[in-house]
């Protein structure tokens, strides 16, 4: 199993690219080893390894961030390590979960969820992150970055600068989006 890196836009992140499906679902994000613990074999051993301090997986990536001491000279070997040994010995990516309920998708919060999965959704993901629909209140939009996303320098940028001017333009109820954490 050849695996591929990819750098993102945060320089304590890289995305692991192992060449096949992970999951057919939306992105699992673990910022902790307890949402490891929680939803994700694979994030669980990643936890394991000195300087690891975030996993997401999505469809085809793992996206992994570092603390600021590690090194991804180091890091980088090891993950890719327990990558192609965990996933060529056919352990599990994923504890079998319910899905959660999507929650209502009719009026203007259904519209932004909807933009956010085929318009933000795909694009974010290219980069190693997800963001993820919060709530709409009083014309303000909360968003979830995760991923390379989250902690990311550009972050600001990309929500205020691409996701709210685009969001104003299909939702004129738009007023402003903020991030959550």
């Amino acid at each position: 199993m050849f695996i591929q890196t990819e750098t993102t836009p945060n320089p304590a992140t890289v995305k692991f690219l192992p060449g096949r499906v992970l999951t057919e679902g939306g992105p699992v994000d673990c910022p902790t080893p307890e949402d490891a613990a929680a939803s994700s074999p694979l994030a669980e051993r990643l936890f394991q390894l000195d300087g690891v301090t975030g996993v997401l997986i999505n469809r085809d990536a793992v996206v992994v961030s570092k603390a600021e001491t590690a090194s991804w000279d180091v890091l980088k070997l090891q993950v890719m390590g327990l990558l192609v040994e965990h996933l060529t010995l056919g352990h599990r990516v994923l504890f079998e979960t319910e899905a959660a309920a999507a929650g209502d998708d009719e009026g203007i919060g259904g519209r932004i969820r909807s933009l956010i999965e085929t318009r933000v959704r795909p694009v974010v993901a290219r980069d190693g992150g997800d963001i993820v629909f919060d709530r709409f209140d009083e014309g303000i939009v909360y968003l979830r970055m995760k991923g390379a996303c989250a902690g990311c320098p550009s972050a600001t940028i990309t929500l205020k600068n691409g996701v709210e001017a685009m969001l104003k333009t299909y939702v004129p109820e738009v007023v402003a989006v903020r991030q959550v954490s």
